[in-house]
């Protein structure tokens, strides 16, 4: 029977609707280039937030400087486990027997194998069903079409397979995402005009920290001395420890013996993490604007550089029965799939953070504290011992800084939109690059990535425009910090309080020093003196006109009372006194706090959960990215 014109056009209509339905390989909410140490974690986030996520990973692995290249002593953060970083952390725990299982080497409290790492990123991703990772998958082409993305990848052997996202989150090693998309961004050290960083250097530069190839050893009882490899001189390592080659280090101050040199990245299972600094490993190159080509001929002899170093271990000291693990990582050379990269692009974001909003945050003229959705409290330290050239580079091997929060607005170009950028090529200063660069810091970045996307498009906004307090009850309400105390841990009752009303700034904290220990805290045990309640003022200035406020204020170092808090606080609120103070009791109690009356003096404390609780400014005084209040 003949169709009808109807049924002809119908049919028509079904076979164009199949085809535009075939156009893409993938459609998907976020797109995730990157699976390494934030790209796993902004994956995770983002799918427990409700959104459908892809990552795409160039190698077998997850997980990236923390696995697929071999770092796995983890620099930082031990007494901060924040959110995703924490549950890693546990997971790691479990699986060798405890926390102090982990402490094998000397260089840091967490150190695993990196296989195991792998596994456990692997456990995590799987167990998220809006989460699907393509592996060995190389992006080739991303172009905006309206409102998304489109990309064309190289997966499994089959180029261009093409992928609809909504949102992209650049995760990659050296910003190569940003860079495709059009991203302003910076190589290399800014001048001290430029950041206004006593400690950068005079002028600007192109040169970046070395990278490098980290080696997994492992002892095999037997003698296992590799062949002397072409270009060996023992006089590149000479001084890695020492040793009867040693005569002129150049660095005296940091001359090891040879067993605190192979012990200190010691792991579970007995294996030896090679990542030595020291005249050792490090080897420098920048291959930032390379071509892919480019980078891999680039990266053979860095590869090059670390099989002359084990020689060196094993020939001349004396080590000939360590050789590269044979069941650590899945290359034919046994070396790690990717090098260690400490340095990549810098993208240029809605906000720059710099060394002083770490050292002196609240004098800033952009308060980034309260923008803060990660912490880290290591050291800036930079690696730059190999290389050579006529520049005097500063010195930042394990410069001081007090603990600090990462700004949210790093996170996000100023001029793309759909676009958020993480791992390492986030907008901060090359000197911060320095601190913010460690693992738990990158994976708390990956983290709030993955949130900030989820609430974008949960909102149907533009990601600059999500609320920044969003953000933070997102990371907040998973287990994260915004500021990096070490008063109350993250199992406390009091905990996001605190958090909420220190990085308003209502009550300012004391960043400190203790050898290489970078802290923070709250002081929240500490009586409250009058001098504690100026930071009340630029929320509420009309607490200015209150006689209670201006005389405990004056009486700068006296102690306040429940009662004249309650009375200050009252005034904002326009409730009654009797009633602030019995609803700060009932939220002293539920908290866990001791018996209070309201004649007992306060405690910074306190202070933090009466304002948290009655006034709640963090929730109801919206802030910018740069962290300026509403006029």
């Amino acid at each position: 029977m003949e169709k009808t014109f109807a049924q002809i056009i119908a049919a028509l209509i079904m076979l164009i609707a199949a085809s535009c339905s075939k156009q893409f390989d993938a459609e998907t909410d976020i797109l995730v280039v990157g699976g390494g140490t934030s790209g796993v974690t902004a994956g995770i986030q983002s799918a427990r937030m409700g959104a459908k996520a892809l990552i795409l990973e160039e190698t077998p692995w997850l997980g990236g400087m923390l696995t697929a290249a071999g770092v796995s002593a983890v620099d930082g953060n031990y007494n901060l486990p924040a959110g995703l970083w924490g549950e890693f952390r546990s997971r790691l725990a479990a699986h060798y027997g405890g926390i102090d299982s982990l402490k094998t080497g000397w260089v840091s409290n967490v150190l695993f194998e990196p296989k195991v790492g792998n596994e456990i990123f692997n456990d995590m991703v799987s167990a998220e069903k809006s989460l699907t990772v393509w592996h060995s998958t190389r992006l080739l082409t991303l172009r905006r079409d309206g409102d998304c993305w489109i990309a064309t990848v190289a997966t499994d052997g089959e180029d261009n397979r093409v992928i609809k996202a909504r949102l992209v989150i650049d995760a990659t090693e050296l910003g190569d995402v940003a860079k495709m998309c059009g991203v302003k961004y910076d190589i290399g050290m800014e001048s001290r005009a430029d950041t206004r960083e006593d400690v950068a250097p005079e002028h600007s530069n192109g040169i970046v920290q070395d990278l490098t190839y980290v080696a997994v050893l492992k002892d095999y009882g037997t003698d296992v001395t590799i062949p002397e490899p072409e270009g060996y001189d023992p006089a590149t390592f000479a001084c890695c420890c020492q040793n009867e080659r040693c005569v002129n280090p150049k660095e005296p101050d940091r001359v090891w013996s040879p067993d605190m040199m192979i012990g200190y990245g010691r792991l579970p299972g007995g294996k030896y993490m090679i990542n030595w600094p020291i005249e050792g490993n490090d080897y420098y190159v920048n291959i930032i604007e390379m071509t892919p080509d480019e980078r891999a001929k680039a990266l053979e002899e860095a590869k090059a550089h670390t099989m002359r170093f084990i020689y060196f271990i094993q020939k001349e000291l004396g080590y000939n029965t360590l050789g590269l693990a044979d069941n650590e990582f899945p290359t034919a050379d046994r070396l790690p799939m990717i090098p260690y990269h400490r340095e990549s692009r810098r993208i240029h974001g809605v906000v720059r953070f710099g060394l002083n909003h770490i050292t002196n945050p609240y004098e800033q003229s952009q308060k980034l504290y309260r923008t803060s959705i990660a912490v880290g409290d290591y050291p800036v330290d930079h690696h730059h011992t190999r290389y050579t050239g006529d520049e005097e580079l500063p010195n930042l091997y394990i410069h001081p800084v007090p603990s600090f929060g990462v700004p949210l607005g790093v996170m996000i170009p100023q001029d793309v939109d759909g676009l958020i950028v993480a791992e390492k090529s986030i907008s901060v200063s090359n000197i911060v690059n320095g601190t913010t660069r460690l693992q738990p810091v990158v994976m708390q970045i990956g983290q709030a990535a993955g949130a900030l996307a989820a609430l974008a498009l949960k909102d149907s906004c533009e990601v600059r425009n999500v609320p920044v307090r969003d953000v933070q009850d997102a990371v907040l309400n998973a287990g994260g910090y915004l500021q990096p105390y070490l008063d109350v841990t993250v199992n406390d009752p009091r905990f996001k309080a605190f958090q909420r009303i220190g990085t308003t700034g209502i009550l300012r904290a004391e960043g400190r020093n203790v050898g290489w220990s970078t802290q923070t805290w709250l002081r929240a045990d500490e009586k409250l003196i009058g001098a504690d309640l100026e930071g009340l003022a630029e929320f509420y200035p009309e607490c200015l006109n209150s006689n209670d406020y201006k005389k405990a204020v004056e009486r700068s170092d006296s102690p306040v009372t429940l009662e004249t808090a309650a009375m200050i606080i009252a005034s904002i609120a326009g409730q009654d006194t009797s009633e602030v103070v019995n609803e700060s009791l009932k939220a002293f109690r539920e908290l866990g706090e001791e018996d209070t009356n309201d004649g007992s003096v306060m405690t910074r404390g306190h202070w933090a959960i009466l304002v948290d609780r009655i006034l709640d400014p963090f929730h109801n005084t919206p802030i910018s990215l740069t962290g300026t209040l509403p006029q």
